[in-house]
């Protein structure tokens, strides 16, 4: 079966609308590219990357990551945020590829939720890409309530991706999440219905 890439801007409503596949294709597989981000800053040799490019001002002194301090130098530096994704993507794009090859064989679907997918070129290595965009002010509204920030820093955290624009002419499929989620849920479930018709060859 193939794999298919979920992409899109900060606070679109990604995680949603794979909660909305899990429930609809309960035997998929899915990998998070936050967590496996998440789950590689616990390991010893990414902590020191970190700490020659950061220092060890964005640790805790029990070791643990200070997200909010890293997050507030790469939103403001273009080349931090750059050395960030040059520790942790080749790292992340490495696992997802082989768990998207290793599930090539199997019955069942695979997503791989990867919100930097186009600026990584990792829509090379999916069958199909889905991308999970709303209106700019759902956008700017969604990211201000999540992470409990100002407008102006949210919107420069959007402003810091590719703009939504150019991932929706990439896409394969684009899905709205401007309603409830129960607008997203059925446009899951066209999806769902549309690729399984398809017959998947590689």
């Amino acid at each position: 079966m193939p794999a298919i890439g979920i992409t899109g801007g900060v606070s679109t409503g990604k995680s949603t609308f794979c909660q909305c596949l899990r429930q609809i294709l309960p035997g998929a597989r899915f990998f998070d590219a936050d967590q496996a981000a998440h789950d590689l800053v616990g390991l010893q040799e990414v902590k020191q990357e970190l700490v020659n490019e950061f220092t060890d001002a964005i640790f805790s002194q029990g070791g643990d990551l200070n997200r909010a301090a890293l997050r507030a130098i790469v939103f403001q530096d273009a080349a931090k945020r750059k050395a960030l994704e040059n520790i942790l993507h080749p790292r992340i794009r490495r696992q997802w590829s082989v768990e998207a090859d290793k599930h090539r064989t199997s019955p069942e679907f695979f997503f791989a939720d990867i919100p930097l997918l186009y600026e990584t070129n990792g829509e090379n290595l999916c069958d199909r890409v889905v991308v999970v965009a709303c209106s700019p002010e759902i956008q700017l509204a969604n990211l201000m309530r999540r992470m409990g920030i100002q407008r102006d820093a949210a919107a420069a955290m959007i402003k810091s991706q590719m703009s939504l624009d150019e991932k929706i002419k990439r896409a394969d499929h684009v899905v709205w999440n401007n309603g409830d989620r129960s607008v997203l849920a059925n446009q899951a479930t066209s999806l769902a219905a549309l690729w399984g018709q398809e017959k998947w060859t590689k």
